[in-house]
């Protein structure tokens, strides 16, 4: 196995040229002047500008000393590197769906690497690869979270969609977290179902959150992140509970916020919480699950949902009498397998709302 060292990072031999300039004290002006270049020309060899030929290595070597061969095995080094770090540079960037992020605009449209690297590293607020790398880890390692049946799973796309519910949090403004206040509210957010129109109810559900300290998000998930929510403490007093609308349908996006609230009230401020099609199962997610479910519909209800089968009017008494959308009634009775998933679907309101 090689142990070379192959920085990410470049040295141009224009960089020597100034070391030597400035231990011996001559001016860019004198430098040029000596190497018979213009001014132009003597910046443009010194900024790394301009390939080394032999000619210019034969007068760099008569002005500052060092051997032709030193000269041009440095500039031969140099763009060695440049082309190595471009390679690795598109490796990284292409893992991001930069065309959905344009799409969506949560960046600007780019057309070079260099710029869409650029705009990449703004996007994260990371001065370079290798910060992002090390700040991203554990979710490019897969953080309670793995592939999805129904959609190609690309990492890099899930912290992309988490990134930017971290930037449009920071527009949320919120009281500090207070979790017996936020379990509090949960019989006057599950009586936001009745609401059949997101662009009605989001605002709500967002104003009631952010006065326990939680800043509700909604972001499209790009390509390659079939995610459907997650949470995260961005500091001890704000947590972010970002969800993805990934299905609108009222029954999946109502089970996924309180799996979420779930987590926040449940599991503490140092993890970060990532669900979609087949998260993991773990002791954490069932209670998150475990949650949602009284949430929706408490526990002492239960016996009476089973019983409802597929009785519509049944099913209508019983959501008006827990003050619920008979939507969340049926997709309970789907996730508790009590009558097939296709059945009584059209009592399910589906959204229309853009996100």
């Amino acid at each position: 196995m090689s142990t070379e060292f192959k920085p990410n990072w470049t040295s141009s031999p224009g960089d020597t040229i100034k070391d030597i300039l400035a231990a011996r004290d001559i001016s860019d002006f004198d430098f040029a002047k000596r190497m018979q270049f213009s001014i132009e020309d003597s910046l443009d060899l010194i900024e790394g500008r301009t390939a080394l030929t032999l000619a210019i290595a034969r007068q760099l070597s008569s002005v500052l000393g060092a051997s032709v061969e030193f000269w041009m095995t440095r500039d031969l080094q140099y763009r060695q590197d440049i082309a190595r770090i471009s390679i690795s540079d598109e490796k990284w960037a292409n893992q991001f769906p930069v065309e959905d992020m344009i799409k969506f605009g949560w960046i600007p449209f780019v057309k070079s690497l260099a710029e869409k690297v650029k705009v990449l590293l703004d996007f994260f607020d990371v001065p370079n690869i290798r910060t992002w790398n090390e700040r991203n880890a554990n979710i490019m390692q897969g953080v309670a979270f793995r592939k999805s049946k129904a959609y190609e799973s690309r990492p890099a796309s899930v912290a992309t969609w988490i990134r930017q519910g971290e930037i449009q949090a920071r527009e949320i403004s919120c009281l500090p977290w207070d979790r017996e206040k936020f379990k509090e509210l949960i019989p006057e957010i599950r009586a936001l179902t009745l609401q059949k129109d997101p662009q009605v109810f989001i605002p709500k559900l967002q104003e009631l959150c952010a006065t326990c300290g939680v800043a509700i998000v909604i972001a499209r998930s790009p390509k390659g992140c079939p995610a459907n929510g997650a949470t995260k403490f961005l500091s001890h007093n704000k947590a972010l509970l970002l969800l993805s609308f990934r299905y609108k349908q009222e029954d999946i996006f109502w089970f996924s916020f309180f799996h979420e609230a779930g987590h926040l009230i449940l599991h503490g401020e140092d993890n970060l919480f990532l669900e979609g099609d087949d998260t993991v199962k773990t002791i954490q997610e069932e209670e998150a699950n475990k949650f949602a479910e009284n949430a929706l519909i408490p526990d002492e209800y239960k016996k009476e949902l089973f019983a409802l089968g597929e009785d519509m009017r049944k099913i209508l008494r019983f959501a008006s009498k827990l003050g619920i959308s008979r939507g969340i009634v049926v997709g309970q009775l789907h996730h508790f397998e009590r009558i097939p998933y296709n059945h009584l679907t059209n009592l399910i309101n589906r959204y229309t709302w853009d996100n």
